[in-house]
């Protein structure tokens, strides 16, 4: 970190812990897709949204989850299926020092949950012991110290058979990864988390291809460099913050993570799509408000972007509001600032460490030409069975051509609408969910490489860029108490640049400086959605997923992906299929 900014926060931080005065600090549970939507589901059926948290703005403490199934066992009012008792037990076991030693608050419920027997209450005077919890390879529990260790592992075998630029392969694919993850608190006032792995493996063609498409020098998706072997890809996994809770209704923290808002499988404000980044985050929780600020510290990986091995940087100012404006309806405002002072000022502007200033303002008063967004979401419960949710992402914008149809460049911005409907069409634990994604051509681009809307040469938004339209369908079905079924379906359509022609530029890289439009036409107007090498991708993602334990689970899964275009290097057809075995690891979706 630049000088400046590095001795802001040191003394800040400094300042916050060497407070007498703290309140009880938790972490906060990783992202996992098939983990968030059981909290979803929960708060959909419940019927009201939660009071300790809001589910557009993620990830979410560890507490507050354990405080909504408080509020579920205490109403007592919710028609629940057996899976959902199974998931209420599951979330209360894998945050157990927040449950005081209890399965149930209530004890009408009690009966229920306690048949399926994955929460052991310690025998009294028991401080510490390995596999004591489901959820812990090993723990500590007690008022000065709470500590939670385990072992993570994901590891497949499967075939993919590709077809592209008029040739067949069958290939074989694997993957290993080994890691620890570690998390606590200390007084119960500073939390931490910490989580390192090891990955190697061999991937999808798609997958493979990654770095030699994103403007790095050979990355991962969802992760940072990555070393391209002989049999695939090698890379570490690393991740951790320190968190603190100077007042009840304030939390900070700090380290190497992902931050993401939205309440859909995808986020066009920010996403968990890109590399981890160093941020700071402070969240303040009013009452129905819920207010963020994020500053945050990234790595501009354009292909001009290196000195030597150390890579030039980024910054980003990010802050938003979310307010329940009715027990069922949630409204959210967003704005970021993405900037680099690596010619003029250097380090990290210090206007944008105000938490509570409009950025477009600061942008005009500095002088600056950085990229900035606004945009807004909302969520919306619906009969306790759905919910209804979207997204509006304005990244530039000319009034005059705004609205007479001309379709101009300067027309940027996103838009997402979705929904979600449980036990659909009368059918217990069947979880459907639709979605629609658009982005015009250039939003999330910059005239500045080093102002657009990526790290590490990734995509903080969608990973698709923009200059797209796309459709997700997803389907979620628990079976059994140990098997789930999942089937996720992307049918999208995206305008190329011509592999030929590296300059060429028709706004779906938002890598690229979008002063390389004039090579599209006339460059001003006429800027539509799909323009370029049109690429119609179906994507088909099937999975068996059965549990064996608490978070170790074997996958099945069939992927099917087919990409048509008139550009050979772009065109494609693959059929793989893997079978897997995790432990404390979320499922990597990787659906593009």
């Amino acid at each position: 970190m630049v000088p400046g900014i590095s001795r802001y926060l040191k003394t800040l931080l400094i300042i916050l812990v060497s407070l007498s005065y703290g309140h009880a600090q938790s972490s906060f549970i990783p992202f996992n897709d098939d983990y968030y939507h059981l909290i979803d589901r929960l708060e959909i059926k419940r019927g009201k949204l939660t009071e300790g948290f809001h589910y557009n703005t993620k990830p979410f403490e560890r507490k507050a989850v354990v405080a909504l199934t408080d509020s579920i066992l205490k109403e007592g009012t919710v028609n629940f299926t057996e899976r959902d008792w199974e998931t209420i037990d599951y979330l209360r076991e894998d945050s157990w020092e927040w449950t005081n030693g209890m399965v149930a608050t209530d004890s009408l419920k009690y009966d229920q949950l306690s048949r399926l027997h994955w929460f052991k209450v310690p025998p009294k005077g028991q401080k510490r012991r390995f596999f004591h919890h489901p959820a812990d390879l090993y723990s500590i529990h007690n008022k000065d110290f709470d500590l939670h260790f385990n072992f993570t592992t994901t590891n497949f075998i499967g075939r993919d058979h590709l077809s592209a630029g008029g040739l067949t392969t069958d290939s074989t694919m694997w993957f290993t990864a080994r890691g620890v993850e570690i998390r606590g608190m200390i007084n119960e006032k500073l939390g931490f988390y910490t989580y390192v792995a090891d990955n190697q493996g061999r991937f999808p063609n798609y997958i493979n291809n990654f770095g030699d498409l994103a403007q790095v020098a050979k990355s991962f998706p969802g992760e940072g460099l990555a070393k391209t072997t002989r049999n695939g890809k090698d890379f570490l996994s690393a991740r951790g913050y320190i968190t603190f809770r100077p007042l009840k209704s304030i939390n900070l923290r700090f380290g190497h993570d992902h931050n993401t808002f939205g309440s859909g499988y995808r986020s066009l404000i920010l996403s968990d799509n890109s590399s981890p980044y160093l941020f700071l985050r402070l969240d303040t929780q009013l009452g129905r408000f819920h207010y963020t600020n994020l500053w945050t510290s990234m790595i501009n990986a354009s292909s001009n972007a290196f000195t030597g091995e150390l890579r030039h940087k980024k910054f980003a100012a990010i802050h938003h509001l979310s307010f329940n404006l009715t027990d069922k309806i949630n409204i959210g405002v967003f704005e970021a600032e993405v900037f680099n002072r690596d010619t003029v000022g250097g380090g990290y502007d210090l206007n944008y460490l105000n938490p509570i200033i409009f950025y477009r303002y600061v942008e005009s008063y500095i002088g600056s030409q950085d990229n900035a967004l606004l945009g807004f979401d909302f969520r919306w419960l619906v009969a306790n069975q759905a919910s209804v949710y979207g997204q509006f992402v304005l990244d530039e914008f000319l009034t005059k051509f705004l609205f007479n149809g001309s379709k101009s460049w300067t027309n940027k911005y996103s838009l997402q609408v979705g929904a979600k409907y449980v036990d659909a069409f009368g059918v217990p634990n069947l979880d459907l969910q639709a979605e629609y994604n658009l982005v015009r051509p250039y939003t999330y681009s910059h005239k500045d490489g080093g102002r657009n809307y990526m790290h590490y040469g990734q995509s903080l938004a969608h990973p698709l860029g923009a200059n797209f339209r796309e459709y997700l369908a997803i389907l979620r079905y628990k079976l059994t108490s140990r098997l789930s079924a999942y089937g996720t379906v992307m049918l999208a359509t995206q305008g190329k640049d011509p592999s030929n022609n590296a300059m060429m530029n028709y706004g779906g890289d938002i890598s690229k400086s979008y002063e390389g439009r004039s090579f599209n036409r006339d460059g001003e107007v006429n800027q539509k959605i799909g323009q370029g090498i049109k690429a119609s991708t179906s994507f088909a993602d099937l999975r068996l997923s059965y549990s064996f334990a608490h978070n170790f689970f074997v996958d099945g899964r069939y992927l099917f992906r087919n990409v048509n275009s008139t550009d050979t290097k772009v065109a494609a057809r693959s059929n793989t299929w893997t079978i897997a075995v995790r432990y404390n690891m979320a499922y990597r979706q990787q659906t593009y």
